[in-house]
């Protein structure tokens, strides 16, 4: 399919069809598969290369981070008219730089290969990104992107062991799920369109254009995202640990923790994926917001690992559920992809440094403060990403009104 017949047809968001799913969401996956990966590539690294822990880790940080860069770097372009060329360029480099790192393991290819990988993903991931925000319903768009995407890392986390889990299996697949994903970009939906002439050009034009208080949305959406995903991501990062010292949780515990996890989540997002906008957006943010705050505070003072286990595993779900949210959100403010493009960008840096920032705090001050911090931080973001919530419903029917009359809701009378 050409990129001019996957471009919307008339103006406004477009309905997801089949191929537009299997491109958006499959896209998306790819890009992001770099972070889902990290714990396989490790180990990967650390056994068929022979680096220490240290040089594995910190080479896969260096990844994330061009991950994220690559992302920031290209979503204005995304955002515009450059996402076919962003997204061939991207998957390919993926491609190439995860395929060189599994089939050529010698150090110097396959630091090289895993940075360049990382670029290339992060081009993925901001054109899926961006593309996400020109399908219509944000909120179902979102849900089903996030259940395909936990869906398909479990299956790829399950066939790593069954392969044997080296640097053939753990980068060899990420390289050839994107070169498969190489050849959907051409169903991307492209930017919407402007309005169609009427009578209305002026104010439909004038509607057309982002406000300041959606531009002031977005950019305090991104830095909600960022704080928000250092916060999550720092109480995964020290959940084994926690579990070990504080809750006597033994390493099979903490397997069934992972397992049962993904599939809360898996629900989660089915959930959120089917019901749609019949829920709203604001309110189940605020529930799953306040419960997941709630939950991180139970996590630093459970000391039974049975309600250890049950906490993280509720904590997880919930934690997936609100992701969904913010994503669409982000997606709702502008139907180009402008926020939503460099949107995960943004959540890999804040995840970036959530390793470093949850083991500092718990061995300076204990679970029980570092459960503390991540709530209050959990909350203090309660109130800003509400009121972004409400500007992006109230942004996206403004939308959704000149597409279907050419006035703004203003013009209605």
């Amino acid at each position: 399919m050409s990129e001019n017949s996957s471009a919307p047809e008339g103006s406004g968001r477009v309905p997801l069809s089949t191929t537009r799913a299997v491109s958006v969401f499959g896209i998306s996956v790819v890009g992001f598969m770099t972070a889902n990966l990290v714990p396989v590539m490790i180990v990967a690294l650390t056994g068929d290369l022979r680096l220490s822990a240290t040089a594995a880790g910190t080479l896969m940080t260096v990844s994330l981070l061009a991950c994220a860069v690559s992302c920031l770097a290209t979503s204005r372009w995304t955002a515009r008219t450059g996402r076919y060329v962003v997204a061939r360029a991207g998957l390919a480099l993926t491609a190439l730089g995860f395929g060189a790192a599994a089939f050529v393991p010698t150090v110097p290819v396959v630091v090289t290969g895993v940075v360049l990988g990382g670029l290339g993903a992060g081009g993925a991931v901001s054109a899926g990104g961006a593309a996400l925000g020109a399908l219509r319903h944000p909120d179902r768009a979102s849900g089903i992107n996030g259940f395909v995407n936990r869906g398909v890392v479990s299956v790829v986390l399950f066939a790593i062991p069954v392969l044997g889990a080296g640097m053939g299996s753990a980068f060899g697949l990420l390289a050839g799920l994107a070169l498969a994903a190489l050849f959907t970009t051409g169903w991307l939906p492209g930017r919407p369109a402007p309005a169609a002439p009427s009578a209305a050009d002026a104010a439909s034009a004038q509607a057309g254009k982002p406000s300041s208080t959606t531009t002031t949305a977005g950019i305090g959406l991104l830095v909600c995202f960022a704080l928000w995903a250092l916060s999550e991501d720092s109480l995964w990062a020290v959940a084994a640990t926690m579990g070990a010292d504080q809750a006597r949780l033994d390493e099979t515990g903490m397997g069934l923790v992972l397992g049962l996890s993904t599939l809360g989540g898996l629900l989660a997002t089915a959930a959120v994926g089917v019901l749609g906008p019949r829920l709203g957006r604001t309110v189940p943010l605020a529930v799953v917001l306040v419960t997941g705050g709630v939950l991180k505070l139970l996590a630093g003072t459970v000391t039974d690992p049975g309600w250890y286990m049950a906490v993280v595993i509720a904590w997880n779900t919930i934690y997936a559920a609100a992701f969904v949210y913010i994503v669409a959100a982000a997606a709702a403010l502008d139907a180009s992809g402008k926020w939503s493009a460099p949107l995960l960008g943004i959540y890999l840096v804040g995840s970036a440094f959530a390793p470093v920032f949850g083991t500092s705090v718990s061995a300076a001050a204990g679970y029980t403060s570092l459960g503390v911090v991540l709530a209050g931080m959990t909350f203090a973001l309660l109130v800003p990403f509400l009121v972004i919530s409400r500007v992006s419903v109230r942004a996206e029917a403004a939308a959704r009104q000149v597409r279907e009359t050419g006035f703004p809701r203003a013009a209605i009378v």
